[in-house]
């Protein structure tokens, strides 16, 4: 017998249905009815008959007939909401669906898994996993360290040895002992008490990759975790089941509790939970529609569920890969604006570079030369102004190699997690037959790292937003006023520019370090905290922002390149024009702005048909033409150097080193 589970003003309800010809109006009005027996006062509805509604599915939120039979419209355990007319939407409710639903119902699940050890992962393969491109298996090592490691809190339970967390209460109670006959209640009530955070939930991408980390360290087999349970832990996430996680709550010590708590109130089958099935609904009714049970935690499995910093480092990892997506497509766009403004490119001879040889600056001005050599890629703008009287230009297009500091900035960052996906605390030594509670919990590594990585990513939006100015200042870019004719009826990139100063000023207040506070909690125990959670969740916005601005920034440079047709630039530069006009339109006229900035945004931060894709062909041709021979370095160098890359996925030039 079919059942569909209904949702009716916060409240999910399970329908079973006796004959697949019923309509869609009976599966909607049973489903009002059921609700109306529930409440005291019939939900203020007189009888079912009155209640005017329709009903749309929690996946896509697609409107159905209500004159349709539920076997034409429905799948056995579909997941539907009724929404009765003339309701309001409570500030508190969980939509049905997560912000940009849109993108998740194309979800189609993955065929191609990841093996998992707790060593092994990358930044670029959790990012992977939060996309939904993988799902997860452990390798037959993980499995036997996790087995190992269980048969010691076995040993302890059996032997009622006095362990912290296992046998005894948690922080200020860890001197209270618990009897065997509550061990399972203590971790059941440790996951529920934790799961107080607030906030909006964390999208199913990050979710995912909070689940994907916390079981690659489960995989480690220091935790005490059982096989069974990591095992369904892992199920849930290849079915894509995913609690809902409150963004706030976590001071980064201790692990991330609450955090961490939320995602373990699901898995047990508490709270909310959402799929690309289901949407947001019941963590029981998801689990059971993806035929899971909810997990049975054993002595210790709440603890080594919630005990980690998972969250500061998975939103970390989404941090520096897309920091360093944006440093890299930052040059190309700087390198657009230096030719609308008729720079020189004399600024970025290597000589100059090799005698302050950083090696980032020596790269960014190895890309504007790539881009812009005008005896590599002729530019009939560059040779328009090729005999003027201009000597240099200004600091923010002159500057952009020792500016952009991003090399040193990801190298340092790269380095803390590079180890911190493997981290984990409260250790179950197998080979020693022994527990140890340390302090691997504490976030203060990935939290430093993030301060500083917001702050060095956030100066290439300040040294964007100044070339914005320029390009929009006729005074100063020989182009009309705000990039627009007939300047007055049209107001052309005005705003724009505005947009992009605010969000400038708005991340230097973001830039302001979290890591440099801390409060004392847990009646002083924990007395000492990284408030990492806030550095991961400011660092993100702070690279939303440097996006953001970077798009208008392009879509500037590429609206100037309007006006000094039939002028054409480089090869390259040329293309990454082409790129934008596919989805952005010259601006003859003032109209809504806003969608060109999502969609030049889009175009930098999606993989597939991003400006550095488009771009990368001719700098690395470049660099095969131009690029001697590299001499030896040594091996202290080489570690040194050996964790950058050019595009930021390992991907390394050897003859640069």
């Amino acid at each position: 017998m079919p059942r569909y589970t209904v949702h009716v003003r916060g409240e999910w309800l399970a329908v079973p249905c006796l004959s697949a010809t019923n309509t869609m109006e009976w599966l909607g009005k049973e489903a009002v009815r059921r609700y109306m027996k529930n409440k005291p006062d019939n939900g203020g509805f007189a009888s079912v008959e009155e209640v005017k509604f329709y009903i749309r599915r929690c996946k896509g939120l697609g409107l159905l007939d209500l004159d349709d039979t539920v076997g034409d419209a429905l799948e056995d355990n579909e997941f539907v909401e009724v929404v009765i007319e003339g309701d309001i939407m409570s500030p508190d409710f969980i939509p049905s669906q997560p912000e940009g639903v849109h993108l998740y119902s194309k979800y189609r699940e993955p065929e191609e898994y990841i093996s998992l050890d707790g060593n092994s992962l990358t930044t670029e393969d959790l990012v992977n996993l939060g996309k939904g491109l993988y799902k997860i298996k452990l390798t037959p090592e993980a499995e036997i360290k996790v087995k190992q490691s269980r048969e010691v809190i076995e040993r302890i339970v059996k032997e009622q040895t006095v362990v912290y967390g296992i046998t005894t209460g948690f922080g200020k109670f860890a001197r209270t002992v618990i009897p065997n006959s509550n061990l399972r209640e203590l971790q059941v009530n440790l996951v529920r008490s934790h799961s107080a955070g607030v906030g909006k939930p964390l999208t199913p991408e990050r979710s995912r990759m909070l689940l994907a980390l916390r079981i690659n360290v489960l995989a480690k087999g220091y935790s005490g975790i059982s096989l069974e349970t990591l095992e369904q832990v892992i199920e849930a996430f290849n079915a894509s089941c995913l609690p809902y996680i409150p963004e706030k709550g976590t001071v980064g010590a201790s692990g991330d509790l609450a955090p961490l708590s939320h995602l373990a109130l699901g898995l047990i089958g508490e709270g909310k939970m959402w799929s690309p099935k289901s949407g947001w609904a019941d963590a029981k009714y998801v689990l059971e529609a993806h035929g899971l049970k909810p997990i049975t935690l054993k002595p210790k499995e709440g603890l080594a569920l919630i005990n980690g910093t998972q969250m500061i480092t998975s939103l970390g990892c989404e941090a520096v890969e897309r920091a360093a997506a944006i440093a890299r497509q930052a040059d190309i766009i700087a390198a657009l604006t230096l030719e609308v403004l008729k720079g020189t490119t004399r600024a970025f001879d290597t000589d100059i570079h090799a005698v302050r040889p950083h090696r980032g600056q020596a790269e960014v001005a190895f890309r504007f030369r790539s881009l812009l050599d005008s005896d590599h890629h002729p530019s009939e703008i560059a040779e328009s102004h090729r005999f003027c009287d201009r000597v240099q230009d200004a600091y923010t297009m002159r500057c952009c190699p020792q500016v952009k500091t991003d090399f040193y900035t990801f190298h340092f960052v790269g380095i803390f997690f590079f180890i911190d996906v493997k981290n984990m605390n409260w250790m179950v030594f197998a080979e020693r037959e022994e527990t140890i509670s340390g302090g691997n919990f504490h976030g203060e590594y990935p939290a430093k790292a993030l301060d500083y990585l917001a702050i060095g990513v956030h100066e290439l939006a300040a040294i964007s937003e100044r070339r914005i100015e320029r390009l929009c200042n006729p005074s100063l870019s020989e182009l009309p006023a705000f990039l627009v004719t007939e300047g007055g009826l049209n107001s052309g990139f005005m705003i724009a520019h505005c947009t992009a100063a605010a969000l400038v000023s708005e991340n230097k207040a973001l830039c302001h370090p979290s890591s440099v506070d801390s409060l004392s909690t847990s009646a002083a125990t924990e007395d000492h905290v990284s408030m990492g959670g806030w550095a991961a969740r400011k660092a993100l916005r702070v690279i939303e922002h440097v996006e953001q601005v970077l798009a208008i920034e392009l879509l500037a440079a590429c609206q100037g390149i309007e006006f000094l047709r039939p002028l054409r630039t480089t090869t390259p530069l040329e293309k990454v024009y082409d790129l934008v006009r596919s989805v952005v339109r010259p601006w003859i006229k003032d109209r809504f702005m806003a969608p060109d900035i999502e969609a030049a945004h889009r175009l930098l931060v999606e993989q597939r048909v991003s400006v550095w894709e488009v771009a990368k062909p001719y700098i690395e041709k470049y660099r095969r033409e131009h690029i001697p021979e590299s001499r030896p370095i040594s091996p202290t160098a080489f570690s040194l150097l050996r964790m950058s890359a050019d595009d930021g996925h390992g991907h390394r030039h050897q003859n640069e080193l």
